[in-house]
Parts: C-alpha cells; structure tokens; sequence
C-alpha cells in the first residue's frame, strides 16, 4: 500500500478567518494549525516569485515531523519561458531555498499553460534538466545567475540527504496531451500525471504515470468556488485507494474562494484514513 496525503494549495486566506481558523487565531498560527490535521500542504506562493530561504525553514520549523509540503514551480519556467532554455531559471528556483525543506520536501509540481500543447522534443528535454535527488538539486542550484544573490541562495545539503529522491508532476491542461505517447513520455521520465479536478474546465486525465499520483481538486461544479458533495468525495476517496495500491497518492484542495478547501480535505481524510500528524 503507498501512502495518502491530502492537504490544501496554500494555506493564507481573509476568508478563512473566523472559519476554518478560530477567531484571534494569529496569522503567523495558521500554517501549524492546518499542519496539524493534515498531511501535507501545497505550497503556491513559489509559483508567483521566488520565495526566501528563511521562509522555507520557517515553514520546516512550523511542521509535525510526519508531514510534507509540495512545492509549485515558478511561473517564469513554465508560462514565461514555456519550458524553453530554461537552464538558469532551474537554477533560480531551486537555490532560492527549496532545499531548506529537507526530509519533509514532497513533490515539485509544473504547472503548463492551457495554451502550451504536447510536445515531445520540449517535454524531454525539460525532463532530463529536472534533478532527481537533493544531490542533484544542489548541484543544478549552484548555476544560479545574478537574478539571485549568492547570500540568498542555498546551494549545498546535508550528506545524509545527498542521495534523497526528489520526485516531479506535470499539469496539463491541453487536451493533445491525453494519449498514450504523452503518458509514456511521462513514465519513461518517472514523471507523475496530475489528476486535475476543474468542473470541465480543463482535461482530466488519471493516468498512472510513476509510483505517485498527485491530484488538485480546483472546485466540483463551479472553478475554484465550489465545494464537495458527500457523493463527490465518496468517489474520490474510492480512486485514492484504488491508486494507492499501487503508488503513493497526494491531494490537494484548491477550491478555496469560498473557504470549502479545508473542510472538504478534512472530509476526505477521515473517509481514506489518510495520513496525518498524531494529535
């Protein structure tokens, strides 16, 4: 059996205060207080701009031990650069931090434009860049250009880490990328399919792709705004374990515009048993 995590996609929101947060709860609380009824949260603020060191090891800091964030990509790599010469913007991302996470770094999600169809050159050649192990990564961190300051970039880790894998998912959301070439591309590359949930707004595809299925939950009706019936979630926590029999599986609400994210990832733990911090 692989193990499943189920989280939200981000975790500062005005409208969950007073919500899923109690009242007077401080902001600088929240992170530990999702963190301790779930296992693991998506961090989405590394896809906007590079995030400091010091902040990713707050976040490492403010964790149970069981616990794992995945990290969202940078837009510039994949909506600017549209994966193309992309070598020192890799190389941005990753010193920019990410490897303070240590052991409790989970998944790095991409995240490709609609606007970006299948290509396979492109796609290989993105893949092959990508480091698979905190060794790797450091080693790719340590080509950062001027864009990042050598004082706030990470570029070494702890030996015991070195050889640590590092695992990779790629959303979609052109449909050209639903065939089987595409999905042997990605298992070819040990890359996980993201599973995405957008009310038809983009292609859903559950391929099985490498031994970890990684899924976003964007809103069941409506994008974003929507939350999860009974009948919705009793679904998806069939598929999560039926996948984890064979793969790992993460899940991450997204549909948070209207404060349902953190609810409905908590009605989904209790119905898969899925891991979390002991209380």
């Amino acid at each position: 059996m692989g193990v499943i995590r189920i989280g939200i996609s981000g975790w500062t929101y005005d409208g969950w205060r007073g919500d899923f947060y109690p009242p007077g709860l401080p902001r600088r609380a929240e992170l530990a207080y999702a963190a301790e009824r779930m296992g693991s949260v998506e961090i989405n603020g590394s896809f906007y701009s590079l995030q400091r060191p010091s902040s990713y090891r707050s976040w490492r800091e403010q964790t149970p031990d069981d616990f794992c964030f995945a990290v969202k990509g940078g837009r510039y790599v994949t909506h600017m650069k549209k994966l193309r010469d992309v070598e020192a913007p890799l190389a941005n991302f990753f010193a920019s931090g990410v490897i303070e996470l240590g052991d409790k770094l989970g998944p790095v999600l991409w995240q490709i434009p609609a606007t970006l169809p299948y290509d396979r050159e492109l796609l290989a050649s993105f893949f092959a860049l990508l480091p698979r192990t905190f060794g790797q990564m450091a080693d790719l961190a340590r080509g950062h250009d001027d864009k990042l300051a050598d004082d706030r970039a990470v570029t070494v880790v702890p030996q015991e880490l070195a050889d640590r894998p590092v695992r990779h998912a790629l959303e979609f959301r052109h449909p050209s990328f639903c065939t089987e070439e595409a999905y042997a591309l990605l298992r070819e590359h040990d890359i996980a399919c993201v599973v995405s949930d957008s009310a038809g707004r983009w292609p859903t595809a559950d391929a099985v792709t490498s031994d970890l299925v990684y899924v976003r939950l964007h809103g069941d009706q409506e994008l974003y705004t929507s939350g999860y019936s009974d009948a919705a979630l009793d679904r998806w926590a069939g598929r999560c374990l039926a996948w984890a029999q064979e793969a790992d599986v993460v899940v991450y609400f997204d549909n948070d515009a209207k404060g349902y994210a953190p609810w409905d990832a908590l009605r989904l733990i209790e119905l898969t048993g899925a891991r979390r911090p002991p209380r």
